[in-house]
């Protein structure tokens, strides 16, 4: 939706979750020597000033990122996270938050590259400017992401990783997920696929982790962080899922490591908790 803009929420728990689950996919895949490509459909500006009206008129941050800033007891995989964000911070202050394609460029390497997706006419200006110095690694283009993903499959490296979070603002992105996942399976079956949605009181986000799992791939693993209750009238985002097809073997320990930790740090309510699964083997 081209009204939507990431930095009203840049940094909030949905944020938290989504990025260490790519940091951990990343990670694992630049583990091989053969390069890979990381493809993000919704790539957003790229980075976000919290000290911005954007984000200060909601404050987001303050429950997702603010949380976990200043704490030294975090798992592994949240520290790892963390720090990134740390280190686009060098003085010690939170004040910058990063969006997917800087968590992949910093965990990737010279011979991996992001090809990034941006339709909103502002967002993919400043997502330019903001890799402008990645040289060949990152290319940004302003189109839709859906159509460009079609485009690039199968990747010439034959590896990848694909990030689709678009704002699902529109009740048409379900069936626009699930319509390019079923398309890019049948074009590229063995890529990693990472998936984000909310976690709403409508019908079309309740009935997507059963879409999704439906999908013909052989593995999958669902994430899912909860913050707080559904509010009583419907409204709001009251947690989120990542649901990743073909994941690696690594993630799912590492989340068990980290999601009881994310959802105690994180939690508004009693409704706060996780929940971990995964295809039998």
């Amino acid at each position: 939706m081209l009204g939507y803009r990431h930095a009203f929420h840049a940094g909030n728990h949905a944020d938290a979750l989504k990025h260490l689950v790519l940091v951990q996919l990343t990670r694992h895949l630049a583990r091989k020597d053969k390069p890979f490509w990381f493809i993000d459909t919704h790539a957003g500006a790229g980075a976000y000033d919290l000290d911005a009206a954007h984000a200060r008129k909601l404050a987001e941050y303050e429950g997702g990122i603010g949380r976990l800033w200043e704490r030294r007891d975090l798992p592994a995989p949240v520290a790892d996270y963390v720090d990134l964000v740390r280190a686009f911070n060098p003085g010690g202050r939170l004040r910058k938050y990063p969006g997917s394609p800087f968590f992949a460029l910093w965990t990737t390497r010279g011979q991996d590259r992001l090809r990034l997706f941006e339709l909103h006419g502002s967002d993919a200006r400043l997502l330019r400017k903001n890799f402008q110095d990645a040289g060949k690694r990152a290319i940004v283009e302003g189109t839709d992401g859906f159509a460009g993903l079609k485009a690039l499959l199968p990747p010439p490296p034959r590896r990848a990783l694909i990030l689709i979070d678009p704002s699902y603002e529109e009740k048409k992105d379900y069936d626009r997920v699930v319509g390019a996942l079923k398309d890019a399976l049948a074009r590229f079956s063995g890529g990693v696929y990472a998936v984000w949605f909310p976690h709403l009181l409508r019908r079309e986000a309740l009935d997507m982790p059963r879409r999704l799992k439906s999908l013909p791939a052989g593995n999958w693993l669902l994430a899912s962080l909860r913050v707080r209750e559904p509010a009583g009238n419907g409204l709001g985002m009251h947690g989120s899922g990542m649901f990743v097809l073909n994941p690696p073997w690594t993630l799912h320990d590492a989340l068990a490591d980290a999601l009881p930790f994310l959802a105690d740090a994180l939690r508004e309510d009693a409704g706060a908790g996780f929940a971990l699964e995964r295809s039998e083997a």
